[in-house]
């Protein structure tokens, strides 16, 4: 008799088990062959359904389907031309870094724009200070995102001030994601409800064959006011990321002023996701006010996610890995990239580019840790330098490129962020910032240390037994 008899008294009951067991191995089988690319995750996922009997289906349903299907949009500012306002563009650059730029051009789809000015903020005790008096200076509209958005001293202070605005009739808009911000009981968005704000939860559902669960995250931190200045980066709403507010224990993280064209490109992103949650096109003039340049950087804008968007991340970040001439610098909190990302590393070190990966001693998160440590294992002959920094967790991501290209924004460097998660990037042509850039991240290479492959394969047994068990999980991390 089937496995499942055991422990069960009636034959009637272990016989049902095992048909029900194979009908739903055999329909996941079915839908793992037509909609996965991946081979390995194919094989995968048809193991666990089978081996694991009816557990292993409930995981397929639970992690394995990709239930995000974007709806053809009606935004007519952003179908009518209206979003390519600007005449095309060819960056003053270094020929390979203006290659990039075309190659980038044909994966998103999207045009590089110039004329504008970043400017960076180091942790919340800088963003948070200027966002909000940027959200207390609004005369027309606030549009805002945030994947983390906590009701505390730091949340409730932004969610105040969004309700002020809200009240002198400012035009307010908040996208909060649905687990993010708390599945169950989301305090600070019925805060906001009560305040009177018109706010949302992406992706979030009571309704068991569409919830997204862990997957399927908004993962961007945006915030446009009155259409023409921008904030985006890696910053949640949180004590957590201030040390003002949280001491020691604080989270190190980067964010970004925008002003320019490439605002409208930020503008872009938060519509069409606003669009999809609650069906409100917002094509009102607040929030698409004519943009003069405002300084010398290049942008492009690069939305990524498991829908249309899909693989465009991990395309750009291979072509700037193959079109490095001197030197790469990756700054990220979570580093596990797949095969492909580490070849082209492996391509870029050979061909004697300078290769430096800057990754938190200790993360926030411990199964990450092991399974970082435990793929960082296999990077033993790529000639690259691996830097760990101390507490406190340096939640940053960036890339640089020869001192002239730069990535900015929400993606790290894991498969949630490359296929799960929804992220928001800026491409930035322009030496002034990736120079400022280049000089904080030598700030964290002085004050980290490295780790070489051969320290983790030096380490006890257990330890590499638990960090390769870890990193088993890498597709869903």
């Amino acid at each position: 008799m089937f496995p499942f008899a055991i422990g069960w008294s009636s034959p009637a009951i272990a016989t049902a088990l095992t048909v029900l067991h194979v009908l739903l191995a055999s329909v996941v089988t079915a839908n793992v062959l037509l909609k996965k690319s991946d081979v390995r995750s194919a094989l995968g996922w048809i193991g666990t359904v089978w081996l694991a009997p009816i557990f292993g289906s409930l995981l397929y349903y639970m992690f394995g389907i990709n239930r995000v299907t974007r709806r053809a949009l009606r935004l007519g500012r952003l179908d009518d031309g209206q979003m390519r306002p600007f005449a095309p563009v060819a960056p003053s650059a270094e020929p390979n870094i203006t290659q990039l730029s075309q190659v980038s051009e044909r994966i998103t789809q999207s045009p590089l724009t110039d004329g504008n000015k970043l400017t960076v903020l180091e942790g919340g005790d800088e963003a948070y200070p200027a966002m909000l008096a940027a959200i207390s200076g609004a005369q027309k509209s606030v549009a805002m995102s945030s994947y983390v958005f906590r009701d505390d001293i730091a949340g409730r202070e932004f969610a105040q001030i969004l309700i002020a605005a809200a009240d002198r009739g400012v035009q307010v808009r908040v996208l909060l994601d649905g687990v993010g911000v708390g599945y169950v009981w989301p305090n600070i968005y019925y805060r906001m409800r009560r305040g009177g704000l018109i706010a949302a939860r992406f992706l979030h559902t009571w309704v068991p064959w569409r919830m997204p669960f862990l997957n399927m995250r908004n993962h961007r931190k945006l915030l446009i006011v009155d259409g023409n200045l921008a904030f985006l980066g890696g910053i949640n709403i949180g004590a957590e990321n201030s040390a003002r507010l949280s001491g020691a224990g604080h989270i190190r993280d980067v964010h970004f002023r925008v002003e320019g064209p490439a605002v409208r490109v930020v503008m872009d992103a938060f519509a069409r996701d606003w669009s999809f949650t609650t069906d409100e096109n917002l094509n009102e003039d607040c929030w698409w006010p004519p943009l003069k340049p405002q300084g010398e950087a290049f942008a492009r804008g690069l939305r990524s996610g498991p829908d249309a968007d899909i693989y465009k991340l991990e395309l750009i970040l291979g072509a700037a890995l193959s079109m490095a001439q001197t030197r790469v610098r990756i700054v990220t909190p979570y580093f596990l990239p797949d095969l492909r990302l580490q070849f082209a590393i492996h391509q870029a070190s050979l061909r004697g580019v300078e290769v430096e990966i800057v990754l938190p001693a200790k993360s926030n998160q411990r199964l990450m840790d092991w399974a970082m440590r435990g793929h960082l294992r296999f990077f033993r002959h790529l000639h690259v330098q691996i830097i760990v920094t101390p507490p406190p967790f340096d939640h940053t991501k960036l890339c640089t490129i020869d001192g002239e290209w730069c990535l900015i924004g929400s993606s790290n460097w894991d498969a949630r962020s490359f296929r799960l998660n929804f992220e928001f990037d800026l491409e930035i042509i322009d030496r002034g910032l990736t120079g400022r850039l280049d000089a904080l991240i030598d700030a964290r290479i002085a004050h980290g240390r490295r780790l070489s492959p051969d320290m983790l394969a030096a380490e006890p047994v257990w330890k590499r037994l638990r960090n390769a068990a870890a990193r088993l999980l890498m597709p869903y991390l």
